[in-house]
């Protein structure tokens, strides 16, 4: 070997040996550095994340007063006896105006022996604990006892307060007793038979409503059992009593029924404290007022508005009498019955004791019908045949629909409604008697049906969407039918020969319904499937297919929350093809079928294959997709089968 190449093979050799050491020691200094970099943020980030988590549980203080939110609430009461605390909302009035005494309050209970504790929670943001406590107002004041919530009724002032929070605090303090009497078949009929008027419940241990409604209802006994005489307030557990709720066809809960003397009649009023006692102080009274004065039954027949129901009796020991009051319970709450032992009245209605007549007032009165509807009420007479009579009669050939009577006087269908403005003042009586004597013409002639006038700007809405509002025409008529759907006569000028074409079209089955509708979707192949008013009859009426259709409107809440779980179920299914999960905005199209009755947002149905008619209505709180799941296995039918066949 020449003597370069060998000089070059020592340099190359020596070089090699400097890599090799090199890599034998590590990565180089750059790369160690980023790497403890990385590693020092990585720390830092998961410092910052228990801080943030330090954050929520930590319990801060305003004033005196604890500030409590989702995340540390059960960790600050779990150790102590007694707390007060006040769910309030920021921009709520009388919070702000009630924050300084409950700030003294807060001084007050700290000085106690032991402290009470006392804190606020801003139940905007903090909507679990808001929901947990069933916070509906504000500020809300509960006083917690050993985890137990006891609600505080009383004022808003540092004594009344303080004085509650100290009495409940005492070791040997226990929650008072319900006053509402808790009914078995072992005492039901005792109870209920001896009491003049008693609200009854129907409640199962689950129901969501159930639990909602028994503050209110316990809150309602409490302020109903101070009255003189007292109205009583019970409750029967349905799951339990069986046979109890078996025999008062209880077929959902809670069911309320009013018991008069062992009488069931429906309860038809709110649900909230003052709403129940309200409507229980009205039902305690007599159903019918005594009517001492002719003068008083000659201003109904000029002034009145509503028809007119006068029973004629001898005395208040009549049979006939007694029939009457029983009757007149029935109906209470949709019609004003009046009664009368006068021998003047009786002449002046022609008629002798013993009679119900039944009268409409003067301007609602035509040469079409009688002016007055008799009916003799004997010792054979059920109260159901006197209630049957009211509800033939109570309505002239054709009334005043107006907003404030529709739901009661005018829910019979088909009813023929004309439009125009409908005023029955002094100034414009004889205009609107004029196009109502039109209408009567016809009405005369189509007895099965139900004519109203109305006046067009009260049902503004219901005239646009008819495709009426925009018709020039002073007077418009339409038909409202059974099943939702809607007719309505193409503009033209009015007369009697008109309508009565109308009518008569509609009666043959001539005239194609209005129905409003957003467009057909071109693609309607997702999980769920858009139904619009032009396609109700034909996805959600289909009888070859369940169907579950959700009601909803596109700026409620519930409805934007539910959203991705309704998404979810229809994934679940999609597979199923005799089962279709559905929804329709019902703002922006009718829904043309009225056993799908929508009141809320959202509103779910289950509409069975074979059995249209008959919807089954979600009435569970908890909208997951587990819940919504369930409520489809044990009503779809088509999947019912699979199951059997496997």
């Amino acid at each position: 070997m020449r003597p370069r190449e060998a000089w070059l093979l020592v340099l190359l050799l020596a070089l090699a040996q400097l890599l090799a050491a090199a890599s034998a020691e590590g990565p180089d200094e750059d790369s160690s550095k980023k790497e403890d970099a990385i590693e020092e943020e990585d720390k830092e980030e998961e410092d910052d994340e228990d801080e943030d988590d330090g954050d929520d549980l930590e319990v801060k203080e305003e004033n005196g007063v604890s500030v409590l939110n989702d995340a540390n609430f059960d960790n600050f009461v779990a150790d102590k006896d007694t707390v007060l605390l006040e769910f309030y909302a920021p921009w709520c009035g009388h919070c702000k105006q009630f924050a300084p005494e409950y700030e003294k309050i807060a001084t007050t209970l700290r000085e106690n022996d032991p402290p009470i504790a006392v804190a606020k929670i801003d139940a905007t943001s903090e909507s679990a604990l808001a929901s947990r406590f069933d916070v509906s107002g504000y500020p809300t004041i509960k006083i917690l006892k050993k985890g137990q919530a006891v609600d505080y009724e009383g004022s808003r002032t540092q004594e009344e307060i303080v004085a509650k929070v100290k009495e409940i605090s005492q070791p040997n303090w226990t929650p008072p007793p319900e006053v509402t009497l808790v009914l078995t078949k072992d005492n039901f009929d005792e109870v209920v038979n001896d009491s003049g008027i008693i609200l009854v419940e129907f409640y199962a241990p689950w129901c969501g409503h159930c639990k909602k409604l028994a503050p209110e209802y316990e809150k309602a006994a409490k302020e109903l059992s101070k009255r003189s005489p007292p109205i009583r307030l019970a409750k029967v557990d349905a799951t339990a009593e069986t046979d109890l709720a078996k025999r008062f066809d209880v077929s959902g809960y809670p069911t309320l029924k009013i018991f008069r003397k062992g009488k069931p009649f429906d309860y038809n009023g709110p649900r909230e404290k003052y709403g129940i006692v309200d409507y229980m102080i009205e039902q305690s009274g007599p159903p019918s007022k005594q009517v001492l004065a002719l003068k008083q039954v000659q201003e109904f027949l000029k002034d009145g508005d509503d028809v007119i129901i006068v029973g004629v009796f001898k005395a208040e020991s009549d049979p006939a009498y007694q029939r009457y009051q029983d009757a007149a319970n029935h109906l209470r709450e949709d019609y004003k019955f009046h009664h009368t032992f006068h021998t003047e009245i009786a002449k002046f209605l022609k008629v002798s004791p013993g009679k119900l007549v039944i009268m409409q007032p003067e301007k609602f009165q035509s040469k079409y019908e009688p002016k007055s509807h008799v009916m003799d009420i004997q010792d054979s007479t059920e109260s159901s045949a006197i209630k049957e009579h009211v509800l033939r009669h109570a309505l002239p050939l054709v009334g005043h629909r107006k907003s404030s009577n529709e739901a009661k006087r005018y829910s019979r269908r088909p009813l023929v409604v004309v439009y125009y403005g409908v005023d029955f003042s002094f100034d414009y009586r004889v205009a609107t008697q004029f196009w109502r004597n039109k209408v009567l013409e016809v009405a005369k002639d189509f007895p099965e049906y139900t004519f109203a006038v109305a006046d067009e700007d009260d049902f503004a809405t219901e005239v646009k969407d008819l495709g009426l509002s925009e018709s020039g025409e002073e007077v418009n008529a339409a038909i409202l039918d059974e099943g939702g759907r809607r007719f309505a006569m193409e503009p033209d000028d009015f007369d009697a020969d008109a309508l009565r074409a109308f009518v008569s079209a509609f009666k043959k089955g001539k005239l194609k319904p209005v129905v409003k509708s957003q467009p057909v979707p071109k693609n309607n192949k997702g999980p769920v499937k858009v139904v619009v008013g032009k396609t109700f009859d034909s996805i959600v009426m289909d009888p070859k297919k369940d169907v579950l259709i959700e009601f909803y409107a596109p700026w409620c809440g519930h409805c934007k929350q539910l959203e991705p779980v309704y998404t979810a179920l229809g994934k679940k299914y999609k597979g199923h093809k005799n089962l279709v999960i559905a929804k329709m905005d019902a703002t922006a199209n009718d829904v043309t079928n009225d056993r799908y009755k929508v009141e809320g947002f959202p509103t779910i149905y289950f509409s069975p294959s074979g059995d249209k008619k008959n919807p089954i209505k979600f009435e569970d709180g908890n909208r997951d997709l587990e819940h919504l799941s369930k409520f489809i296995e044990e009503h779809a039918t088509e999947l019912s089968r699979a199951r059997e066949e496997l």
